[in-house]
């Protein structure tokens, strides 16, 4: 379900398993905290043993701005889109966002980073679509009878604005025969400060809830081995809503890049399991080679609704493009 709420999807953002590799509706401040350009989409297909599926599609770019010429800091941007449809009657969620941080150099090692995001989202719903109670005669469904719903508008926009801190830090070489990288990023983040009104039937009462997002992660490189654990663990709150997804990667490089030309170049596998409180196991699968990256995911329900669902939650992929590349170049790693 594209949604934080397991009851209801009312007035709850959307989210991904893979939310790390969704990084601006993870924390806005990682725009351009770990790379100098980063690019990429996801996409999620939920409940489909269930219902009409819901799907959700997003995609992110974030580039630092002045990182050459930066001696205390650097400026950087990021765009966040995302369109999620969800149910028989079509409920569309659109948002497009602008995303402006900065990050300070505390060392060779280690930045902070602020962020602030603005953006426009809209809502829709297609009412004729549904089957209402009232549509039943007694005996069966029938369409020709009114639904009874009252819907005060079936469109609408609004404002959005957040924020978000973030630290990172970065440190060691990442070639195999050393391995003893560091890599950790940890921050908090509230969106929809603004709490927008988010309803069809003139609810004033129903508003978009401030989200608060806090995560912490990691890429941890085992020394002398091919071998990395990328642990993390991911909380967001909104309303009366609370989702806690933890867990770990392993990543294991199936190839080192040539040190001095450009005839072998890197790659490397990684699979985990993460577990989302109270909801889904989830199990990943990510391949690396040179800057690109290609994830997959798969929810095993293990809600409530396993009984219905036979715990099939939902399928997600995401693919990213950064630049400079992950596997470093064979000296200690910059911010």
């Amino acid at each position: 379900m594209a949604s934080l709420a397991i009851k209801s999807v009312i007035a709850q953002d959307i989210h991904f398993s893979q939310i790390p590799f969704s990084p601006l509706n993870l924390n806005p401040a990682l725009a351009g905290a770990n790379f100098d350009m980063q690019a990429i989409a996801n996409y999620k297909s939920q409940w489909q043993s269930v219902a009409v599926p819901y799907k959700t599609i997003g995609a992110s770019y974030d580039m630092r701005l002045n990182r050459k010429k930066a001696k205390k800091g650097f400026f950087a941007a990021g765009l966040n889109v995302f369109n999620d449809q969800a149910g028989d009657v079509k409920m569309t969620t659109t948002n497009i966002s602008l995303t402006g941080a900065y990050h300070i150099l505390i060392d060779q090692n280690s930045t902070i980073g602020g962020a602030l995001y603005g953006g426009f989202g809209q809502r829709g719903i297609n009412p004729a679509a549904g089957k209402w109670a009232s549509q039943y005669d007694g005996l069966q469904y029938n369409a020709s009878l009114p639904s009874g719903e009252n819907f005060n508008s079936q469109n609408f926009g609004h404002l959005d604005a957040g924020m978000g801190i973030v630290y990172t830090y970065k440190k060691s070489e990442r070639y195999m025969t050393g391995n003893d990288q560091m890599n950790i990023n940890a921050g908090v983040a509230a969106y929809h400060l603004n709490q927008p009104k988010y309803s069809f039937v003139d609810a004033p009462s129903e508003k978009l809830y401030m989200r608060i997002s806090a995560f912490a992660n990691a890429i941890i490189g085992i020394p002398n081995t091919r071998l990395s654990a990328m642990p993390g663990i991911y909380f967001n709150r909104q309303g009366t809503s609370q989702e806690i997804l933890m867990g770990s990667y392993v990543k294991y490089m199936t190839s080192e890049a040539s040190k001095f030309t450009n005839l072998k170049e890197a790659s490397a596998i990684s699979a985990g399991v993460f577990y989302r409180n109270k909801d889904a196991v989830i199990i990943k699968g990510m391949f690396e080679w040179q800057n690109y990256a290609l994830g997959v995911a798969y929810d095993l329900n293990t809600s409530s609704l396993k009984e219905v669902s036979k715990r099939k939650g939902g399928f997600e992929l995401f693919l990213r493009f950064v630049s400079p590349s992950p596997f470093g170049g064979g000296s200690r790693s910059r911010i």
